[in-house]
C-alpha cells in the first residue's frame, strides 16, 4: 500500500506554490508585452531578418495598452467605510495614507487589470504597532492558495525574489500560524529540477517565525476572476485582434516601401553604357529637368501606385472590433470625435462605465480583505465583517450635469454626505465640510444669523478705525 504524501508542511506548500507561480510567469510576461506595445514580431525568413526588422518594429499599433488604461483611469479608491458609518473610517484611511496606498493601490489595480492578478502584503510595524506596513506585490513574485471549496479562505502564501545583495533566490512561505523563510542558488537556465532550498536564518528571528496576525498576510487582488479561481487579463481574448492589426500595418508598410510610388517604364530605347560596359542611367529626376529622347519609337508610361486605403480601412475595422469586445469607446482608440453631442458621448461611454463598475466588485473584495488584515495588524478590535470600498464615480460628467443631478437627488431627501460623495469629494474633504457645517449651525443657534451667508469678509482699515462694521 502506497504511503500517503505529507501535505500542508511548509516544504510541501513551498514546492507546490513555486511550481504554480512559475507557470503563471509566462502568462504575465505575454500580457505585459502586449500592453507595452511590444508583442512578438511576425516570423520571417532568416535571410530577410535584417532587411525587414525595421519595418516590423514600425508596424505595431498599441491599441491593447489603451484598452487597459481606459479601464484603470476610472478605478480610484476614495475611502474605506466600516459598518453603517456615513463616511470613510479615519483610522483605516490613516493607515492607508501612511503606506502611500493612493499611488500603490493605483499600481496594484493597473497590474490586476493588465495581467489578471496583484497582491498586497501586510506586516507588523515594529517601530509603530498602530501603523502596519502594507506593500504591493507583483504576480510574478507572489501567489496564494485557498482551501478546497473556499475561495475566500487563504490556506498559504508564497513570496519569492532574487536578493540584490547576495544574488540568492529567496522564498517566504506564509501560513496562518507560522512564517517559514528559505533561500537557494538561482537555478541555471535549461535545468528541469527546481531550486535546492535551505532554511534562511534572519538575525534575531526564530525559525520558523510566529505569524502574529493568525491569517495569511498575503492578499490577492483579481480584476476578472472565474468560479474556478482563475484570473484573466483585460487583454486575454483580444490578442488575436491586436496581432491582426499589426499584420495589416506590416502589409501597409511593405506597400509604402516598395509600391506606393508610381513606377515608370520605357520601351524601344537602348540604355547607354560606359567604357567598362556598365549601364548608365540616362535620366535624372528633378523638378527643373526635362526628359528628351529623339527616337520617335520610344514610349514612356507609368504603373499605378498601390492604393493604401484598404489597409487603413482594415485597421479601422479591427480597432472597432476590439472596441466592441472590450467595451472601450471607439473615439478612445481611433482618436476621432467631431460634432458629438453630450448625450451621444455619454451613450458611447456607457459600456465602459458598466464594465468598470463590474471590475470594481472583485477588486473591491480584495481591497476590503487587505484593509481588514491591516486593521487587525494595527490592533483595531472593531468588527470588520462589513467593510465597503468607496470608489470614485467612474462616469465623467460636466459640472452642470452633475450639479443638476445632485439638486434633484437632494429634493428626494438624499443626505448631504452622500451628495458630497457623488460630487467627487474625498473622505477628508467630507469630514472637513461636516465640521464647517456643524460650526455654522452652532453660530446660527448662537444668534449669528449672518453665518448662513458664509464666512465674513475681513474688515477694512477704515472699518476697523470706525469700530468695526457694526460699530
Amino acid at each position: 500500500m502506497a504511503k500517503a504524501p505529507v501535505v500542508e508542511s511548509p516544504e510541501w506548500w513551498r514546492d507546490r506554490l513555486y511550481k504554480k507561480l512559475d507557470e503563471r510567469r509566462e502568462y504575465a510576461a505575454c500580457m505585459r508585452r502586449y500592453y507595452d506595445g511590444d508583442p512578438p514580431l511576425s516570423p520571417i525568413a532568416d535571410k530577410a531578418h535584417s532587411a525587414f526588422r525595421r519595418l516590423l518594429k514600425q508596424s505595431r499599433l498599441n491599441v491593447a495598452g489603451l484598452v487597459v488604461d481606459a479601464t484603470v483611469e476610472r478605478m480610484k479608491v476614495d475611502g474605506i467605510r466600516l459598518g453603517d458609518a456615513e463616511t470613510g473610517d479615519p483610522n483605516a484611511w490613516r493607515i492607508w495614507q501612511a503606506n502611500n496606498l493612493d499611488g500603490a493601490s493605483a499600481k496594484l489595480i493597473a497590474e490586476a487589470v493588465k495581467v489578471g492578478r496583484g497582491f498586497m502584503l501586510v506586516a507588523p510595524n515594529p517601530r509603530d504597532p498602530s501603523t502596519p506596513i502594507v506593500t504591493p506585490e507583483d504576480m510574478t513574485q507572489a501567489i496564494v492558495d485557498y482551501r478546497p471549496g473556499y475561495l475566500n479562505e487563504r490556506a498559504a502564501g508564497l513570496k519569492t525574489w532574487i536578493d540584490d545583495w547576495t544574488g540568492l533566490l529567496m522564498a517566504t512561505v506564509y501560513l496562518p500560524a507560522w512564517i517559514y523563510k528559505f533561500q537557494a542558488e538561482v537555478p541555471k537556465a535549461g535545468l528541469t529540477s527546481g531550486p535546492r532550498w535551505v532554511p534562511r536564518n534572519v538575525e534575531g528571528e526564530p525559525w520558523p517565525a510566529p505569524n502574529p496576525l493568525g491569517v495569511v498576510p498575503l492578499i490577492e487582488i483579481q480584476a476578472k476572476p472565474d468560479l474556478l479561481g482563475n484570473a484573466f487579463s483585460e487583454l486575454h481574448d483580444v490578442l488575436d485582434v491586436q496581432d491582426r492589426i499589426n499584420k495589416t500595418l506590416i502589409d501597409r508598410m511593405m506597400a509604402q516601401e516598395f509600391s506606393a510610388f508610381r513606377q515608370r517604364w520605357m520601351t524601344g530605347y537602348e540604355l547607354p553604357t560606359d567604357e567598362n560596359g556598365q549601364t548608365v542611367e540616362p535620366f535624372a529626376s528633378a523638378v527643373d529637368r526635362l526628359w528628351v529622347v529623339e527616337d520617335e519609337t520610344v514610349k514612356f508610361g507609368e504603373f499605378e501606385s498601390t492604393d493604401l486605403r484598404p489597409y487603413l480601412l482594415a485597421v479601422e475595422a479591427d480597432v472597432q472590433h476590439m472596441a466592441a469586445r472590450t467595451r472601450t469607446p471607439s473615439q478612445y482608440l481611433l482618436g476621432s470625435m467631431a460634432n458629438v453631442s453630450g448625450d451621444s458621448l455619454k451613450a458611447a461611454e456607457s459600456g465602459l462605465v458598466s464594465k468598470v463598475r463590474q471590475r470594481m466588485d472583485p477588486v473591491g473584495e480584495g481591497v476590503e480583505e487587505f484593509t481588514r488584515t491591516y486593521l487587525r495588524a494595527a490592533g483595531d478590535t472593531r468588527p470588520t465583517d462589513a467593510i465597503e470600498v468607496i470608489w470614485r464615480n467612474p462616469e465623467f460628467r460636466t459640472e452642470g450635469e452633475l450639479v443638476d443631478a445632485l439638486v434633484k437627488m437632494s429634493s428626494l431627501g438624499v443626505p448631504r454626505e452622500a451628495l458630497w460623495e457623488r460630487w467627487g469629494a474625498s473622505q477628508t474633504e467630507i469630514a472637513r465640510w461636516r465640521i464647517l457645517q456643524t460650526d455654522a449651525a452652532a453660530r446660527v443657534m448662537g444668534g449669528d444669523l449672518a453665518s448662513l451667508l458664509g464666512p465674513k469678509p475681513p474688515l477694512t482699515t477704515a472699518a476697523q478705525d470706525a469700530g468695526g462694521l457694526d460699530g
